[in-house]
């Protein structure tokens, strides 16, 4: 009688994604030597304009249906929410996004989220719904595009993870917690007042 391994395998993944996927308050950077951030008292870490790198591709169907490429927004300062309707912190800081991205829209800033681990888009669409957000989402169920970001940069690792990308296309901060109205605009106003 030989005794199979599946179910253990199995097992091991399954709690190898709920570790990852899990609603986490921080996390630390993957990678080794000089990322040249720097993590602030607020827990927001940010890049000088020089030493910034490049966003990956993040491009894809949004939770609608519809092709975003985030590239498409060059030009204007990007903050980049990386969330799931499953996700208590993100339901909590869901209504300061929708009001920041409301006053900072006309002054060319441009808010996407990245709607990861739900299962189906109508989970995303209801919560977009419930919290009047307006701005697109892409779908990421499997967490791909989270991958794209490389080690040791100011890349996502939690959920929900919050990026602000320069008008460059470039890296300039990271939170790995849920964000208060004030901590986000604290966020964005150095990036927004960049030429």
């Amino acid at each position: 009688m030989s005794v199979s391994r599946t179910p253990l395998t199995v097992a091991v993944a399954a709690a190898a994604t709920l570790l990852l996927s899990a609603c986490t308050s921080g996390g630390t950077s993957g990678g080794g030597g000089d990322t040249n951030f720097v993590m602030g008292k607020d827990g927001i870490s940010t890049v000088e304009k020089g030493k910034r790198t490049a966003a990956p591709d993040l491009s894809g169907k949004t939770i609608d249906g519809e092709q975003l490429d985030v590239a498409g927004y060059r030009g204007k300062v990007v903050v980049l929410n990386v969330w799931g309707s499953w996700c208590a912190p993100c339901r909590a800081e869901a209504p300061n996004f929708q009001k920041v991205y409301d006053d900072l829209k006309a002054d060319g800033v441009q808010f996407v989220g990245i709607n990861t681990r739900d299962t189906s888009s109508k989970n995303a669409v209801a919560f977009d719904k419930q919290y009047g957000i307006t701005y697109p989402s892409l779908y990421d169920p499997t967490g791909k595009l989270m991958l794209r970001f490389e080690k040791g940069t100011l890349n996502p690792q939690a959920i929900p993870s919050t990026l602000v990308i320069d008008r460059e296309g470039r890296i300039a901060a990271r939170s790995l917690a849920a964000l208060s109205e004030d901590k986000l605009r604290k966020m964005i106003s150095p990036v927004l007042a960049e030429k």
